[in-house]
């Protein structure tokens, strides 16, 4: 098993079992970010995975932040 270091104190995800209900990787224009549901269409940013190194000074992708999914039709 490998060592995991991340700047987040492991009390502000909450316990494991929270992270597995509620916690999903969502890649939205090309960023990877790991969100926390907050209902059936909002989100919060939680943590940004895999981007440019400009989204993380972007605040509209700072954690915290909202996203709201809206329904689209499939073609």
């Amino acid at each position: 098993m490998s060592d995991y270091y991340d700047p987040y104190p492991f009390d502000a995800y909450g316990s494991p079992e929270d992270q597995i209900q509620n916690y999903i990787e969502v890649d939205m224009n090309g960023v990877l970010m790991q969100v926390r549901m907050e209902g059936t269409n909002k989100a919060t940013i939680i943590r940004l995975l895999r981007c440019n190194l400009d989204y993380y000074l972007d605040p509209a992708y700072a954690p915290g932040s909202q996203i709201i999914f809206t329904p689209q039709l499939m073609s």
